[in-house]
């Protein structure tokens, strides 16, 4: 039956975490996950934590899953509402990946943001145009975010 997650899936999302990730299923819905990814070493976002929601649709999984940040992030393939450009998510997906691939995916969009695909316009301009400005911007984003929280 398709409309719940492949129950090996989140088992081995349990039992073989992803470095710098977790994937919490949801109590109250066994397709809702609760994804921290930390900010991977030697990147802009370094020394992060990133709160996402990952939803797997009905068709899962011939239909990629939903997933947005839902911490804020400065980064040129990630829009104001957290929604990712990221190829797996839309046309390139196949029913073949897991939710793992996903999220290392995200965790290498995060390595190394890709402004000529961009999702943001604005961030992906001043990436082109000034990367070391806009690496200072996204630090200053986990400045703001995490080590000050509201």
């Amino acid at each position: 039956h398709w409309a719940r997650p492949r129950r090996w899936e989140t088992q081995r999302l349990m039992a073989e975490p992803v470095p710098g990730i977790t994937a919490t299923p949801d109590e109250g819905n066994a397709r809702y996950f609760h994804v921290v990814i930390a900010g991977p070493q030697d990147s802009p976002f370094e020394g992060g934590t990133f709160k996402l929601e990952l939803f797997l649709p009905e068709e899962y999984p011939m239909a990629a899953p939903k997933v947005r940040f839902m911490t804020k992030i400065y980064h040129p393939n990630v829009d104001k509402l957290g929604r990712i450009c990221l190829d797996i998510l839309k046309d390139k997906w196949s029913p073949a990946l897991q939710i793992r691939t996903v999220l290392l995916s995200i965790q290498a969009l995060l390595s190394a943001p890709n402004p000529d695909d961009p999702l943001a316009n604005d961030v992906a301009e001043q990436w082109k145009k000034n990367e070391s400005n806009a690496i200072e911007t996204g630090e200053d984003y986990i400045r703001i975010f995490f080590l000050n929280p509201p």
